[in-house]
């Protein structure tokens, strides 16, 4: 079964020669933020395109979730929506992201969930980048997180904060540039 042109070869959610991804989480100083509540809602109706959403039944299982930040188990509904990170947190903080705006796939149970399990590290075990971003919402570098064990990210957030003028980091998959989660200055 297909949805939006994926199959149980998904691209989006693996890829080839990968390592399996550790579900193991170890607590944090710099949580790990889902995608919000009020967005969620948001989401599950229209995406950040101006798309319906159309939820589906997930036939293998494995795709990112953003909303509880692990990984989905076959037969649950998700849905498949363009998400605009940045500008949604540029809304709340009255910034304005300029060209730095962006949308991107983000994958998200259909109905509400109860969120985040614990504080963990979400996503570990593959290579992503920590793209830093500015209050005024600019980029200000990143990073490429090859110790891919939760130290790893523990250590790349800590370098991201030790720098005064960051604000706010995204984590992304390596392979196609996805949005995982954000770390916000505490």
């Amino acid at each position: 079964m297909a949805y939006g042109g994926l199959s149980s070869a998904s691209e989006s959610r693996r890829w080839a020669g990968a390592p399996r991804v550790n579900l193991e989480r170890m607590t944090t100083n710099y949580p790990a933020r889902p995608i919000a509540p009020r967005a969620l809602k948001e989401l599950r109706v229209t995406d950040d395109a101006g798309r319906p959403t159309l939820p589906f039944t997930d036939p293998e299982g494995d795709a990112p979730l953003r909303c509880c930040l692990r990984r989905s188990r076959p037969g649950e509904r998700l849905a498949l929506v363009s998400y605009a990170p940045l500008r949604r947190w540029a809304a709340a903080t009255g910034t304005d992201p300029g060209a730095y705006d962006e949308q991107g796939p983000v994958f998200v149970h259909a109905d509400p969930c109860p969120g985040p399990a614990d504080d963990g590290v979400p996503f570990t075990g593959a290579h992503r980048t920590v793209r830093r971003y500015s209050a005024e919402g600019r980029i200000l570098g990143g990073r490429l997180v090859e110790d891919t064990s939760a130290e790893g990210f523990e250590e790349a957030f800590r370098e991201a904060f030790d720098d005064p003028s960051v604000a706010i980091v995204h984590v992304r998959a390596v392979e196609y540039g996805c949005f995982l989660y954000e770390v916000r200055r505490s």
